[in-house]
């Protein structure tokens, strides 16, 4: 089974739903509609007994690069659409009742970060990284980002990552406890798929319990930080450190904010 769904494609086949974004010459980056498609993919499934795990990765050299910043309108008054899309789409990854794999096939970062660690087992290929870029153009991390690293990494390296915009490679997110493997580039598809086919013939209901258990002890603070970073994002979109973050990433050029 196939449905076509903007920038994401979702099949479903032998018990494995796989929800991919494709949308490589963007390196998947993401807008309102293609986060609000991962949403439907996975809230249409939640309840399809057939489905026994899922997968979530990208098509190209990244897995998702962030929220799509090109043809931004910079007059425009600062809209919580996308973020509403991406707290949407990160709860509906969290609750869904199988076990979910995100496959991390190469750069995850703003969002893709968010995405990335909603799944409960997150591996990476080699070459991949980690990256909370908000900064870079006067934002702050959105997506549930603030809980999601912080309840993995812990406070500290959490705020590195956040605050100075460093990319984690992936051998380091691991060591970390930010993901749960790595894989060689070559070895990453075959790796994934015995990964995957592990929770497809494991026991359905005990798995749904143990995610639930673990994520409600760890992620108690996920709804209050998509609340909390929604409302400090809407401020800071309409501010002019933003106008001059996108002016300079449009420009290829580093920003200066302080004018």
């Amino acid at each position: 089974m196939t449905d076509d769904l903007p920038g994401v494609d979702t099949t479903v086949d032998d018990g494995v739903l796989r929800v991919t974004l494709n949308r490589p010459s963007r390196m998947n980056a993401v807008k309102t509609e293609t986060l609000e498609a991962i949403a439907d993919a996975f809230e249409k499934y939640a309840d399809d007994t057939s489905v026994r795990v899922a997968v979530l990765t990208g098509v190209g050299r990244a897995f998702c690069s962030g929220a799509d910043l090109s043809g931004r309108d910079l007059s425009a008054p600062p809209s919580a659409d996308t973020i509403d899309a991406a707290n949407r789409a990160v709860a509906a990854i969290r609750v869904f009742p199988r076990p979910v794999v995100g496959a991390i096939n190469g750069a995850a970062a703003g969002v893709g970060v968010s995405l990335a660690l909603a799944c409960d087992l997150t591996v990476a290929k080699e070459s991949g990284y980690f990256l909370l870029a908000f900064t870079r153009v006067g934002l702050m991390p959105d997506g549930g980002a603030s809980a999601l690293v912080a309840a993995s990494i812990g406070r500290a390296r959490a705020l590195k990552m956040a605050l100075l915009a460093e990319r984690l490679p992936a051998g380091e997110a691991l060591a970390s406890g930010l993901i749960s493997d790595v894989y060689s580039d070559d070895e990453f598809d075959s790796a994934v798929e015995t990964l995957v086919y592990r929770l497809a013939d494991g026991p359905s209901t005990a798995f749904a319990s143990t995610k639930n258990a673990i994520n409600d002890a760890t992620l108690t603070e996920l709804d209050h930080a998509f609340a909390r970073e929604r409302e400090g994002q809407l401020v800071l979109l309409g501010s002019a450190d933003f106008t001059e973050g996108v002016t300079a990433f449009q420009e290829k050029r580093t920003a200066n904010f302080r004018r």
